[in-house]
């Protein structure tokens, strides 16, 4: 089944073509920053099955931080797309508010960073949370 999406303007365009990796929640204050207050929802799937089919983000990275994630974002209208993190690698993470049918989310197999949550963060029920960032040995 193919998935698609796109930025608000229109301007860039993606598809999925697979499943869903992981589907979570990220409460980090950077996450917060690129969400407008909130958890950052997002879906993550492997590379080989995301491709952008109509324009190109722009890429944005920190550059006075350690390991940074890259963000991309359609420099027309601003809206946020995808990360790519060093923590996931070969994982792009789609945010699912880009997605053209959100409701594919349902819910979040996991939360991370409830450590740097704010007290008006509202965390579903049920759903394995995370200090930080899960680490995988």
């Amino acid at each position: 089944m193919a998935i698609e999406g796109g930025c608000y303007c229109g301007d860039v365009r993606y598809q999925i073509e697979g499943d869903f990796a992981f589907k979570g929640e990220c409460c980090c204050r950077e996450c917060q920053y690129i969400s407008g207050g909130n958890p950052n929802v997002v879906v993550g799937v492997p590379e080989p099955v995301f491709s952008y089919t109509k324009g190109r983000p722009k890429k944005f990275r920190r550059d006075d931080l350690e390991n940074p994630v890259t963000r991309e974002f359609c420099d027309h209208c601003g809206t946020s797309l995808t990360t790519l993190s060093p923590g996931a690698p070969g994982i792009v993470i789609v945010k699912v508010g880009t997605l053209d049918d959100p409701s594919l989310y349902e819910k979040p197999d996991h939360i991370i960073w409830i450590s740097e949550k704010q007290a008006f963060h509202n965390l579903t029920q049920g759903v394995a949370t995370f200090e930080q960032f899960p680490v995988h040995e």
